[in-house]
């Protein structure tokens, strides 16, 4: 059977989190954080790299599986000639004694069950030590990593494999407790199975009911919530991007990438979603996080950290694993990181001053922090750089860089000045704004072309022009902007969806071969709704809903020609592109992220808080 990515769902405890098949197969989980070395890396290999199936013996079983309403606890049901049951998988958020487990729950009748549980620590290359510590406990030892696994069933080693059988009858609940510590303890204690499935379904619903309504689009814009609460690391706040590396942008290709760090841009438009939603705990974690993270010299700010604001992501190629579906290679860590992105800056600018227009607290730090920023940033805007696709080929003018310098300027210059001094700085950052503004309308649109370019002097399209009315640079009403959606809609369009660049060419300095990026699709639904024409945003936005997997998961990209989920997952662009059209489809003020336009005209926030 081929395997497919939309074939996975998320279970995670706001540190780490697993993808689990839809034949009760956990082929992905790193421990104890998102970025750590899997222990079960059977998705970008095979068994023997690691992975634990608990499953019924038929193997013509009916099965259907959902997540219980408003949580991330997974169901999933088997259901044979003989009988029905239910595994329940989920990792319990702040238990310190259990960070996964599953419960196997007869319905009806009786299913006979196997389990296969292959451990393999560094990323499916390292076969730990097995010793059974009691009639219910196994420990697997590696290196400085100990697993803990307890469970009532009888379990056997066979060719550095753990196996078992077993039967569930109806109202049998038969639980398996993993727990990751240091391979040093000798007093090894795991948590209660059935008190922490009664915990972590409190912890869900006490973050998911306060999710407003979103008209018809509230089920997927709650799950959507969920999914990035879900991709929070929560002891520092700071989000990754996806809990997986290296799934390809096309099946058989090299565009694999390491997705488990965070991504100063990503998590700037999730800051905004979080906050239109009521979100503003999580809003101001994630601010603090930033802050930590840039530091003190706006120099050195890069475009992604690691989870705790680690700076060191060296790149480098896990060769054992043969890849999703044979797309190879497989990557760790992030060389994108030490690239140049000008968007950064704005982008960072903006979150800023919507988390103070949106009411947080005020950080000590963020005057002082975007003082030095755009001090730094006044002598770079005019340099190439490599852009938001993070190019590694030459760098270029890109017009999507130069539009968010400008978004840096003009919040700075639209600031309340309450001194001389103050009110001087912003006529300075004011006439900065107006010189870029001219540059990138000058030499970033082409008028034969009626539209902007993907960077100065260049005939190409890309996605990230849709940026440019959202941000506020023209008024929605501009003609360039309306030229520009038709030559996206025109140009960019593949089965109805966008893609990242024009007419399939492909000058980031990499191999070709990516689908449709759904975060783009999500852009011009906004751009839609911008302008009025809110029929065709529904239709788009209603068409990329279809596209989440049965329980509502959406990855990076989408392939136009078989249909299939391509790229890292679950994707938090794609997820925070749901919640933000959702919400302009359903206000219909404009885009989530409306800002002031280049006039200094406020837009109208898309929720009232």
């Amino acid at each position: 059977m081929t395997r497919r990515i939309e074939d996975y769902a998320l279970i995670g405890d706001c540190e780490t989190a697993a993808l689990v098949s839809n034949r009760g197969s956990i082929d992905w989980l790193g421990l104890p954080r998102f970025d750590s070395a899997a222990c079960f890396a059977a998705l970008l290999g095979d068994e023997e790299n690691g992975c634990w199936s608990i499953a019924p013996v038929d193997r013509e079983a009916r099965v259907s599986r959902r997540y219980r309403e408003g949580t991330l606890i997974l169901e999933t049901r088997f259901e044979t000639q003989t009988g029905a049951a239910v595994l329940v998988d989920f990792m319990p958020p702040r238990e310190p004694l259990a960070d996964l487990v599953r419960i196997v729950i007869g319905e009806w009748g009786e299913v006979d069950f196997e389990t296969l549980f292959v451990l393999r620590f560094d990323y499916g290359r390292t076969v730990p030590w097995v010793t059974r510590a009691d009639d219910e406990t196994l420990t697997a030892v590696a290196g400085p990593d100990q697993l803990v696994l307890r469970t009532p069933v009888h379990l056997r080693g066979t060719d550095h494999r753990t196996v078992g059988a077993f039967t569930v009858r109806a109202g049998d609940q038969i639980p398996f407790v993993l727990t990751h510590c240091s391979s040093m303890a000798t007093h090894i204690v795991t948590g209660d199975a059935f008190a922490a499935l009664e915990r972590t379904e409190g912890f869900w619903h006490a973050f998911s009911d306060r999710c407003p309504a979103v008209g018809p689009w509230s089920a997927a814009v709650k799950r959507s919530l969920i999914t990035l609460k879900a991709l929070t690391y929560e002891p520092t706040g700071g989000m990754v991007a996806a809990v997986t590396t290296s799934l390809p942008e096309w099946i058989g290709g090299s565009r694999n990438w390491d997705y488990r760090y965070c991504w100063l841009r990503d998590a700037t438009f999730t800051l905004q979603a979080f906050m239109h939603l009521g979100y503003f705990e999580e809003a101001k974690c994630w601010r603090d996080w930033l802050l930590r993270a840039v530091a003190g010299d706006p120099s050195q700010l890069q475009i992604m950290y690691g989870v705790a604001g680690e700076r060191q992501l060296p790149e480098w190629e896990v060769t054992w694993l043969k890849g999703f579906r044979g797309s190879r290679p497989v990557r760790i860590g992030n060389a994108a990181a030490s690239q140049l992105q000008l968007d950064v800056y704005g982008e960072v600018a903006d979150a800023l001053m919507q988390a103070y227009k949106g009411g947080l607290p005020p950080h000590p730090r963020t005057g002082a922090l975007r003082a030095v920023a755009l001090e730094y940033l006044a002598g770079l805007w005019r340099e190439p750089d490599e852009g938001i696709w993070e190019v590694r080929g030459a760098r270029q003018h890109f017009t999507h860089s130069k539009v968010m310098s400008w978004v840096a300027f003009d919040r700075a210059a639209s600031a309340v000045a309450t001194t001389p001094d103050e009110a001087a700085t912003n006529r300075r950052w004011r006439a900065v704004a107006d010189e870029i503004h001219a540059e990138v309308c000058a030499k970033g649109f082409d008028p034969q072309l009626n539209s902007f370019v993907q960077s100065y002097g260049s005939k190409q399209l890309d996605a990230s022009l849709l940026q440019i009315a959202l941000v506020g640079f023209l008024p929605p009403e501009d003609p360039r902007i309306l030229g520009t959606i038709d030559a996206v809609m025109t140009r960019l369009m593949s089965n109805g969806l966008v893609r990242r660049y024009d007419s399939g060419v492909v000058n980031d300095g990499l191999p070709p071969g990516e689908g449709v990026f759904l975060a783009c699709s999500f852009w011009l639904v906004d751009n839609l709704t911008l302008v009025g024409r809110w029929d065709e945003a529904r239709a788009l936005f209603d068409r990329l809903v279809s596209l989440t997997n049965d329980v509502g998961l959406l990855a990076e990209e989408h392939d136009p020609r078989t249909g299939e989920m391509l790229g890292n997952f679950p994707q938090a662009f794609s997820h925070v592109g749901l919640i933000n059209s959702a919400l302009n489809l359903h206000r219909v003020q404009g885009p989530a992220r409306a800002r002031a336009c280049h006039e200094n005209v406020e837009a109208q926030a898309v929720v009232e808080h």
